[in-house]
């Protein structure tokens, strides 16, 4: 995969994964007592970092996976829990910090 990154605020990938294979839990390294994850991609990076305290604050979900290098926010709990974190985070990053959002995707 070849990713590019251009100038601007930006979410690139918002979504949800309900239910996913154990296993990906496993080689995530993240507890599989978690009924779903959530996904978050966002230029520039150091974004994630207040994303993560924005889904943490927002819902009960725990922090499974947070890249300040390269943008990367992996966020775990119930379906409903994650559902109400990320929009939390793109509501917020919308509408007080001006980013470019997408809509939330789920599988």
């Amino acid at each position: 995969m070849i990713q590019e990154y251009v100038p601007g605020k930006q979410v690139t990938l918002a979504h949800i994964i309900a239910n996913p294979e154990k296993e990906i839990f496993r080689k995530l390294g993240i507890d599989d007592s978690n009924n779903a994850l959530g996904i978050l991609t966002i230029t520039p990076s150091e974004a994630s970092i207040i994303a993560s305290d924005i889904a943490t604050k927002a819902s009960d979900v725990s922090l499974g996976f947070l890249d300040r290098f390269s943008g990367s926010v992996v966020i775990c709990g119930e379906v409903s829990d994650v559902e109400e974190a990320l929009k939390e985070v793109t509501d917020q990053l919308k509408s007080v910090l001006h980013f470019s959002v997408p809509s939330i995707t789920r599988t």
